[in-house]
């Protein structure tokens, strides 16, 4: 044996140093370059926007004028029906002016149809200095009579401003004064209530997005809540003005709910995420864009094939989020480089 390798030695060599290079080629190739192994995918371009959980009917409600509170006939989660009186102030006040504006009304009144009386009457022969005057008498009563009328129907709107009703169905959400009997401004009772048949998903999109997307379409929706079930959405509403108080130009969308989605527990101001498919392609051999070169001839990519390099040049397709499709020159399951 130590004949043989003695005879032979250079033979071993040999080996060896082919060995070396074939493993320096692979390693070039393979360990020292990025690879992409290409495949048949559905490519596609989505929208992602934040957002959460409003409704279009929801108020908060305060009293027009100060006063002391006399009744509160609702508390925090309390459903309410339409027209529906929550609260009142105490009104004995208020009624007493009502009395009081009726009396003078009445006096007026009164008034009125004696001066009209003692000043005017066509059976009798007067000098017209006399009858423009009686005029004027009565012209100035009559603005006396209007004036009590006024008065009355202040006073009636003031009792009416004394009751507190929603306009809307759905739940009570904030009761700041739930106790009556203590004394009140208009700011310093509020009820909010929000119906919560009226839920819908609200997200602000950029300038640069907004114009992409139009009423109709169909979003997927997580809800930071719920981050393991997927909901739909439809867009029904755009906003042709930027939103409101917002640091950048942004304009709201609104999105109506699945039934799915509706039967949850949903609460207002739930957090989540909006997909917008925009486009999409399926069953594509598409390749990441940065692999794609080009010389004078076309488009092409690099190769691995055998451990050794192979230039090909390819017809490319659309370009989605990154990678572009190739309609012909390579084959799934082949090796491209950068």
């Amino acid at each position: 044996m130590k004949k043989f390798l003695k005879k032979r030695w250079y033979l071993i060599l040999i080996i060896l140093i082919i060995g070396f290079f074939i493993y320096r080629n692979q390693t070039t190739v393979q360990g020292k370059i990025e690879t992409y192994k290409i495949k048949k995918e559905d490519l596609r371009e989505t929208l992602s926007l934040s957002g959460k959980i409003e409704a279009d009917e929801k108020v908060n409600l305060k009293f027009q004028t100060s006063g002391r509170l006399a009744w509160v006939g609702v508390k925090e989660g309390d459903a309410v029906k339409k027209y529906q009186m929550i609260a009142t102030l105490d009104q004995r006040d208020l009624k007493n002016r009502m009395q009081k504006y009726l009396n003078t009304f009445a006096s007026a009144r009164n008034t009125f149809e004696q001066t009209k009386v003692e000043n005017w009457n066509e059976q009798f022969d007067i000098s017209e200095t006399v009858r423009k005057a009686a005029e004027q008498t009565l012209k100035n009563n009559q603005f006396s009579l209007e004036n009590t009328v006024l008065d009355v129907e202040y006073q009636n709107l003031s009792l009416e401003y004394a009751n507190l009703w929603t306009p809307i169905e759905g739940i009570v959400t904030h009761v700041s004064a739930p106790f009556p009997g203590v004394n009140i401004t208009p700011a310093g009772a509020e009820f909010d209530i929000v119906n919560p048949k009226t839920l819908y998903f609200s997200v602000t999109a950029e300038q640069s997005d907004v114009i992409k997307l139009e009423e109709g379409m169909v979003g997927d929706i997580i809800l930071d809540s719920y981050p393991d079930e997927t909901y739909q959405g439809k867009l029904y509403y755009v906003s042709f003005a930027p939103k409101d108080g917002e640091t950048g130009t942004v304009y709201e969308l609104r999105l109506n709910l699945d039934d799915k989605i509706k039967k949850l527990p949903l609460k207002l101001g739930m957090t989540g995420d909006l997909d917008f498919a925009l486009r999409e392609i399926t069953d594509v051999i598409s390749v990441p864009t940065r692999f794609i070169k080009k010389d004078s001839k076309g488009n092409f990519v690099q190769i691995i094939k055998d451990n050794s390099k192979e230039k090909r040049y390819i017809k490319l397709g659309q370009e989605i989020d990154g990678k572009v499709e190739i309609k012909f020159g390579v084959t799934s399951g082949e090796v491209i480089y950068d």
